[in-house]
């Protein structure tokens, strides 16, 4: 996820959804939430951009939690913007999916459902 202050972005990520830090070169620093890896980086004029350089959102990010009320709760407790999306239960062909969204303070968009849908689903 492009961000302009890596490390500040890094400490957002532990204090709202409980992020651990993998690794830290300090303009890239790899973090772990529930399992899920991902990596945050700063621009240097080398083909990508944050969201607020584009103008637009520039990623979006799926996570499945054992419990996506608070774990959304937490993120827009600590500064996201969660109007987008509020959580609820949607009907699917494998069952009830819950899923939440929220926008973090660097502009990525976040979508956080259980994980109802990480089983092979054969209709």
């Amino acid at each position: 996820l492009a961000v302009h202050n890596a490390g500040a972005a890094a400490e957002w990520y532990k204090r709202a959804l409980g992020a651990e830090e993998l690794w830290n070169f300090g303009g890239v620093v790899g973090l772990t939430v529930e399992g899920a890896p991902f990596f945050l980086g700063e621009p240097a004029n080398n083909g990508w951009s944050t969201p607020a350089d584009a103008g637009t959102r520039t990623a979006r990010v799926e996570l499945f939690v054992d419990d996506p009320d608070s774990f959304v709760e937490r993120a827009v407790a600590a500064g996201a913007e969660g109007s987008a999306d509020d959580i609820r239960d949607h009907e699917t062909a494998w069952g009830v999916h819950r899923q939440a969204g929220f926008t973090d303070p660097f502009g990525h968009i976040w979508l956080v459902g259980d994980k109802s849908p990480l089983q092979p689903f054969r209709g």
